[in-house]
Parts: structure tokens; sequence; C-alpha cells
């Protein structure tokens, strides 16, 4: 860890726990957003990062937001992006489809070898989202939801009570070009308590190898002892820019992905990859 510099790579770690070059990330907001207190089992943000590249199913993604919604009064939608022109724009969709929310400015902030400008636009606005919610809402839990994505209306009940016993508990879903994709951050409840213990933040190291945010998060979740669980929960639609989708259906683990999902094996992996530079 303690060979990591800021001359390879760059991480978002407010403790400077790897010992590396650290940049605090601030939230940027256009205007200041009024939440209702609710309770702490019942107030729930679902969060998103979004972008103008990334809104090729924005209809069907609110559409989906406003049924949730319908499901569960005592949620709201937040969106970051780094496109401050592209505020109003969004606010006026959340308006269109009566989804309650608010729009955020997230900031990028990468070193200035990084090529990954999809990987560090995500991970800085997971980052604004995160530390929004803690600094600026009496939320209780945190739901991530990709924008390229839609899922059963439902989703926020499923995982609330897979929740129970855990700090995070993640649905995995379809991956864009085969498989089902078991890592990465698309459909994933946080606790309050689990969100103050983790900095979303990714590695791009100077050959431009990367290593996620979903991925830096598995390290933390083993590394914070949090109890996290995995699984084919709910219903979920992921789409690609062509506006084609890959659909699953709720489905037992199979003994071999727990056996390749272990979080000690990821753990393992993982610092091997960064020592290596290489995921």
């Amino acid at each position: 860890e303690n060979n990591i510099t800021g001359d390879n790579c760059l991480f978002y770690d407010s403790t400077n726990k790897y010992g590396c070059y650290v940049i605090e990330l601030n939230i940027y907001m256009d205007k200041e957003m009024e939440l209702d207190t609710m309770s702490d089992m019942g107030y729930v943000i679902i969060g998103a990062p979004i972008s103008r590249a990334g809104v090729f199913i924005i209809d069907k993604f609110l559409e989906n937001q406003r049924d949730i919604q319908s499901n569960y009064p005592s949620s709201e939608l937040i969106l970051a992006t780094e496109e401050k022109d592209f505020i109003e724009e969004l606010r006026g969709m959340l308006r269109r489809w009566n989804v309650k929310g608010e729009v955020i400015l997230s900031q990028v902030i990468k070193p200035h070898y990084a090529r990954s400008t999809k990987n560090w636009n995500v991970t800085c606005s997971r980052e604004t989202i995160r530390q929004y919610v803690l600094s600026e809402t009496e939320a209780s839990h945190l739901l991530f939801i990709d924008s390229d994505m839609i899922c059963d209306p439902r989703v926020i009940d499923i995982l609330k009570r897979e929740l129970m016993g855990y700090d995070i508990v993640a649905s995995g879903y379809p991956g864009r070009f085969g498989g089902i994709q078991t890592g990465g951050i698309g459909c994933t409840l946080f606790t309050r308590s689990a969100l103050e213990k983790i900095t979303f933040r990714c590695c791009e190291f100077t050959n431009h190898r990367v290593i996620d945010e979903g991925e830096m998060l598995d390290m933390d979740i083993f590394g914070q002892r949090l109890k996290f669980k995995h699984g084919y929960l709910l219903a979920i639609d992921h789409y690609d820019t062509d506006g084609s989708s890959r659909h699953i259906e709720p489905h037992p683990v199979s003994a071999l992905r727990k056996t390749t999902n272990s979080r000690l094996l990821r753990y393992i992996l993982l610092k091997a990859s960064v020592k290596c530079k290489y995921n």
C-alpha cells in the first residue's frame, strides 16, 4: 500500500489510508434543496450518475423512477452530472415525468495523465452523491440505480428486506456484452452508517490500467469489515446505447459464483492488482 504514490495513481481517500496523493472532492450545488426529515427506516435516496452521453433511455429510466416513488413515496432521486449546462435540462425532465428529486453538479478531479474519462466522471458523481446524502439529508439509505437500467418498481422494499443484518446489499444485472455483472455498483443499497465508512474512488496508473470504483469498494468492504450481501434479487433490464436490452430475473447464486466472488479472494486479487499496476 505504502509504495503507491501520486505519480502512479490517484485515490479519493480522505483518510490517506493508502499513503498516496489525496484530493478532497467538494460538492457544488446549483441551489439548496429542502428535504423533509423522515423516519430512520423510511427515507431512501436513489442516486444516479448521469451525462448527456448516457441518457439514451432517459424516458424509460424516469418512468421507472416514477413507478418506484409510487411504491415508496418516501424516496427521492438525486442525479449528479459533471456538465453544468445539463442541470436545468435534467430538472425539466424530472418535472415532466413528475419525479421528486434534484440535480447536483459533480466536480471531476483526476491526474493529468488520466484517459479513462467515463470512469472518472462516474466515480466523482458517486462520491458527490455520497457526500450530499451525508451532509445535506437525513436519509437512512442510499440506493444507486444506474441510468441505463430499469428494475422492479418494488426495488426498495426488496433490497431493504435483503439488507436485514447487513450494511450493503447488491443485486447482479446483465452485462451489456454478455454474462452477468456481479461486481459494480449499478444496483446497490447502502445504509447510512456504511456510507460514513467508505469513499468512492478509482485508480488509474500511469500505464492507464484502471481499477474502477466498484473494485475499490470491494477492498473497502473487506478492510472496513462491512457486512455485504450479493445476489440476483430482482428483475432488471440493462440497456445498450442502441436501445437493445438484456433482462435478468431473480435466481439463486451458484456455488461457483459464490466462490469466485468471495470477499477474501477479491480482496487478495485487487491488492495484487494495485501492486502490479495491472487489473
